[in-house]
């Protein structure tokens, strides 16, 4: 499956039919509207306020639906559910637009207000959600004729697992999950789900079959008790983006997670690995792109001043580069401007302390102002990083933090940040135990994470750096 290319599909459709809608709208105001304020025919003219408008109008659709998640799951479409996010999203779009673009329209009364108002709506709504039912619907054929499909593993060889696999296999209007394997979660002679699918080994080599075979969904079918089990499997889950499922009578352990779902016959409950809804992990994003490239374009002439002072007060290079983890525990290059003198870790890793003498005196002020962290916009804006987000850490030290707080994983749901909590808070740790005190407000931060504590956590890292109070 191409996803990019359905998504490229559902957005050039957008782009037409709000082309088309504000086109023919256009052409309403000028051969209707305006001749009953003035009393004779106004020439339909395209000025260059039109062709303007041809550009922003659809910017501006695009934009609120990729906010608004649209643009995500784009294989995993319900026709009803599109319907209502279309409405709504018209109604919202229109109003801005309205409010931005029409209130001072020159008409003969205000009931025309309404009648624009609804025109707009009604033809934006209509061609918009004309094409997308056209493209979801022939997507959804294409799953039932099995032509779409999601590779999918299940976990677990029980008889629950072989009711389930049944049920999909014989379904009429199949869901799209193409059953490659299935892993197993105990030792036996024989399982009954092998004469449906082949047995792709124990749970615990789940990364290695997920990459192997491009798994895209995974289903948990696993008893009711097996509870410790299942926490295990999802562990290994939860620094990744695929769909998980699970089955209905484990909804007392996962009510927290979960969201009631059903694939046709097959009953299921779909695991959530997100923490904030799709709306505003879209908006933070699009705070990091522009605000980073604000900050870069700001801070450019800091960041020159900054590079001549590193160049004159010590050799070696003006950047410093270092490999980090990032999301998904997916490695990074990090960039910094250059604290310490030269070559300061060539006899090993080794974090710095207050007295630390490797750090440098132009060093020590970029420190307690967080200026060193200026390169780290591009990090932003490549996707590497977030403006707010745990601070990233090396492998070498994940792994021995890991093994005094071994949730130190969760950290990695999310692209890690210019700034956190446990930076905000706490400040640079100089040895592990310090980093395992600090991970607690960046667990806290995970529990709580939203666009509101985001500006927060902003607003006081601002705070620090014009006092200076880093360390």
């Amino acid at each position: 499956m191409h996803k990019k290319l359905q998504v490229a599909r559902y957005v050039v459709f957008d782009i037409i039919a709000a082309l088309v809608s504000w086109i023919l709208f256009y052409s309403y105001r000028k051969i209707y509207i305006e001749p009953l304020k003035f009393g004779y025919d106004i020439p339909l003219e395209f000025t260059r306020q039109f062709y303007l408008a041809l550009f922003f109008i659809p910017a501006f659709w695009i934009t609120l639906y990729y906010i608004s998640g649209q643009y995500s799951y784009i294989y995993r479409k319900s026709r009803l559910l599109e319907l209502g996010k279309t409405v709504l999203a018209s109604v919202v779009g229109v109003t801005i637009i309205f409010f931005l673009l029409l209130l001072n329209d020159t008409i003969s009364d205000y009931k025309k207000y309404y009648n624009l108002y609804f025109t707009l709506l009604f033809l934006h709504f209509g061609f918009t959600y004309l094409f997308r039912l056209i493209l979801t619907t022939r997507t959804i054929h294409r799953i039932h004729k099995r032509i779409i499909g999601f590779n999918t593993i299940v976990i677990g060889g029980s008889d629950n697992a072989v009711r389930l696999v049944e049920d999909m296999m014989t379904q009429r209007r199949p869901a799209g999950n193409k059953i490659v394997g299935f892993l197993t979660v105990d030792e036996l002679d024989s399982y009954p789900l092998a004469k449906y699918a082949p047995n792709l080994g124990s749970y615990k080599n789940l990364q290695k079959v997920i990459n192997d075979h491009e798994i895209e969904e995974i289903i948990i079918a696993l008893e009711s008790s097996e509870h410790k089990l299942l926490s295990e499997i999802l562990i290994m889950l939860e620094n990744r983006t695929h769909t998980v499922w699970g089955i209905p009578d484990l909804f007392d352990i996962l009510t927290n997670q979960a969201k009631t779902n059903t694939i046709f016959g097959s009953p299921l409950l779909k695991i959530s690995n997100g923490l904030m809804p799709v709306w505003q992990e879209n908006v933070k994003r699009l705070i990091d792109v522009f605000g980073s490239v604000f900050a870069i374009i700001l801070l450019s002439p800091v960041f020159v001043g900054l590079a001549i002072g590193i160049r004159m007060s010590s050799k070696g290079p003006i950047l410093y580069k270092q490999e980090r983890v990032g999301k998904f525990g997916k490695p990074f290059i990090i960039y910094k401007l250059r604290t310490m003198i030269n070559n300061a870790e060539e006899n090993g890793p080794l974090l710095s302390s207050l007295d630390d003498r490797r750090i440098t005196r132009i060093g020590q002020f970029m420190r307690r102002t967080h200026l060193d962290e200026i390169p780290q916009f591009v990090n932003v804006v490549l996707g590497e990083m977030s403006l707010v987000g745990p601070r990233p850490e090396r492998r070498y030290y994940i792994d021995q933090i890991a093994e005094k707080a071994p949730y130190v994983t969760h950290l990695q749901k999310l692209r890690p940040g210019i700034t956190s909590w446990g930076q905000v808070q706490y400040g640079y740790a100089s040895n592990v135990d310090e980093m395992v005190e600090r991970l607690k407000y960046d667990m806290v931060y995970i529990k709580n994470v939203s666009l509101y504590v985001d500006f927060k956590i902003l607003i006081y890292t601002i705070m620090d750096c014009v006092k200076a109070k880093g360390k």
